[in-house]
């Protein structure tokens, strides 16, 4: 049976129908930004319509997609089709039987809701449609080579060290990750460096994350706490900090745990893999263990299940800067 064609957001272009699914809105947006500056590329007289899938009116998109008197091409953007009418779906489905020529319609779905399941099936039954898939970039390394990847799309070169800070610097929210390297692009620099990325970000909560974390591994207890100290009076919030350091311990425990282990084969990126193999040095099975029960209990005090978070926070850099072992 003939399918639609599936790409990712940054291969996104126009077709009769374009579904753009996934729960990521920037890459959503980014999607349909591009379709809409080929079609103008192209059709300089383009005309453009939105629609809202969840007030939809029955006829509507059948009577905005038919031709005009002057025949010019158009682009129909249909948002909150997860929230969409019976009658959105029902015109959906008669639409795709015979799209209007010289017409690109796109559906925004964010995949979060099963709303309007008998369309999307109907489209990606469609060999004349396209999906553009647009995933939550949620996992480190996915992050991580969100970064690079921007880097590389634009020409230029980027130290691993520079891609870590960024990662950490924007942990929560791949908009700002990707203004971020905006600015860092504009930068005069051949090479994006971590020194560069410090120098526009270096207030970052989670910039201050890995100055603190690097601390304690190099056996600074004092260095440590007293950075997470500075952190917490500056206003940094206590969640992200014990995000990042949890996704610490986790790499140097799979590391520890099978030491002929590859990168790919224990799902981390080549830069942290070969920080967590330095990191582990020294360590042994019960040091590790202990680190692992501290962190998840540091992520239970910091969404309410201790009155004082911090202190359990500090005892966790101790702990971490003494290898795990209790003195």
């Amino acid at each position: 049976m003939s399918r639609a064609k599936i790409v990712e957001w940054r291969k996104a272009q126009p077709a009769p129908v374009v579904l753009v699914s996934g729960p990521e809105q920037y890459f959503a947006s980014e999607a349909v930004r591009e379709i809409k500056q080929k079609l103008r590329d192209k059709y300089p007289d383009l005309e453009i319509n939105e629609v809202d899938a969840s007030d939809y009116s029955s006829g509507h998109l059948i009577n905005i997609a038919s031709p005009s008197l002057f025949a010019e091409p158009r682009l129909i953007l249909i948002e909150n089709a997860d929230r969409c009418t019976d009658a959105f779906i029902e015109d959906g489905k008669k639409y795709l039987e015979s799209p209007a020529s010289d017409t690109t319609v796109v559906i925004r779905h964010n995949a979060s809701s099963v709303r309007g399941k008998a369309l999307l099936d109907a489209i990606r039954s469609n060999e004349s449609a396209i999906e553009v898939q647009c995933p939550r970039a949620d996992k480190e390394h996915e992050r991580v080579k969100f970064v690079q990847t921007q880097f590389s799309h634009s020409g230029r070169q980027v130290t691993d060290g520079a891609v870590r800070a960024l990662v950490l610097a924007f942990s929560q929210d791949i908009p700002e990750l990707a203004q971020a390297i905006s600015q860092l692009l504009l930068d005069s620099s051949e090479t994006i460096t971590e020194e560069i990325v410090d120098k526009y970000f270096g207030g970052r909560i989670e910039t201050d994350v890995f100055k603190i974390i690097e601390a304690a591994l190099s056996g600074k207890a004092g260095e440590s706490v007293f950075l997470f100290r500075h952190a917490r009076a500056t206003g940094n919030d206590m969640v992200p900090m014990v995000y990042a350091w949890a996704a610490k311990v986790r790499a140097m425990a799979k590391v520890f745990a099978d030491p002929r282990a590859t990168a790919q084969s224990l799902a981390l990126n080549p830069y942290a893999y070969g920080r967590a193999k330095e990191d582990i040095r020294g360590w042994d099975d019960e040091g590790i263990g202990r680190m692992l029960q501290l962190i998840a209990e540091c992520d239970s005090a910091t969404k309410g299940a201790e009155r004082n978070a911090e202190f359990r926070l500090e005892q966790f850099l101790i702990a971490l800067a003494n290898k795990g072992r209790i003195r």
